[in-house]
């Protein structure tokens, strides 16, 4: 009889929220965060947030939780699962914020934390990439010669992080992690990982760095029975909304379809703008 090569687990989501919050869990992050990042990260504190707060009213759009690894550098991880039109001015607040929060009044500027912004997206952020894993940092390029701004050796030893690692940029870096974009081709340690956030399972010849553990961890069959039902809460709610915002987006498609109908648009750009069908848009023809 063969053995499975996989099982099912919880979703990273529901996992993000409700386990991997737990000081003896945090393994499994550090496992994910150093694989992402190609260092070694230890996390020593799970920092509040509003997604962390365990209450009645879930948030089930938006999960994120907030750590500080052992550079003292803050590492956020944020699970969005539908479009959010503002989403990447959204990061941008939560950087700065972030970075204000963890400033003392009148401490100098070296006391700023570095943070790095981590999403990963259950929903297409842009169109036409050919990738489905994206970093962005902020550098400074001269307009002349597209050369990269070099600091002087004054300006990187106030940069040093204290244990002898030189930062490569003080700003915030942001990870896009798209993973409907992720074809199920294991060709890095970090696929291993967007595959279990796609597909809910790990196989048995994956190798990334404490993977395995998530195995163990999140093993659904391993859940109370309490647990289990509330899991199944959590997937039948985050499903009702994924419809309902389904729904939101086909109406306002149909909105637009009229307006542009109303306007005398030709059928194939009205086609091009909305993604309605042709049938679709000819039976809004009919009853304006």
């Amino acid at each position: 009889m063969n053995t499975p090569t996989t099982r099912t687990l919880v979703s990273f989501d529901w996992a993000a929220k409700k386990i991997l919050r737990d000081k003896a869990n945090f393994d499994i992050l550090e496992g994910f965060l150093s694989t992402l990042l190609q260092q070694d990260i230890k996390i020593v504190s799970l920092l509040e947030s509003e997604s962390n707060r365990d209450d009645e009213t879930d948030k089930f759009n938006r999960v994120d939780l907030v750590v500080e690894d052992q550079n003292k550098e803050l590492i956020v991880v944020e699970i969005q699962n539908n479009r959010e039109v503002h989403y990447l001015k959204r990061l941008l607040y939560g950087s700065a914020k972030l970075i204000v929060d963890h400033l003392k009044l009148g401490d100098s500027y070296d006391k700023v934390r570095k943070v790095i912004s981590i999403s990963i997206l259950y929903f297409l952020l842009g169109e036409g990439e050919t990738d489905y894993v994206y970093h962005g940092a902020t550098e400074f390029y001269g307009l002349h010669n597209q050369s990269r701004l070099a600091l002087r050796p004054a300006q990187k030893q106030a940069i040093f992080d204290g244990v002898g690692k030189l930062k490569n940029n003080v700003f915030p870096e942001y990870y896009l992690i798209e993973v409907e974009k992720f074809k199920n081709l294991i060709q890095s340690d970090l696929d291993e990982w967007i595959y279990f956030f796609k597909n809910s399972e790990i196989k048995k010849e994956f190798k990334a760095k404490n993977i395995q553990l998530a195995q163990e961890k999140l093993d659904l069959m391993k859940m109370s029975e309490a647990e289990r039902r509330a899991y199944e809460k959590f997937l039948m709610n985050k499903a009702s909304e994924r419809g309902m915002f389904e729904s939101a987006k086909i109406e306002e498609r149909v909105e637009i379809a009229r307006a542009m109908l109303a306007d005398g648009e030709p059928l194939e750009k009205i086609k091009r703008y909305t993604r309605l069908s042709e049938q679709e848009i000819l039976e809004l023809q009919t009853q304006t």
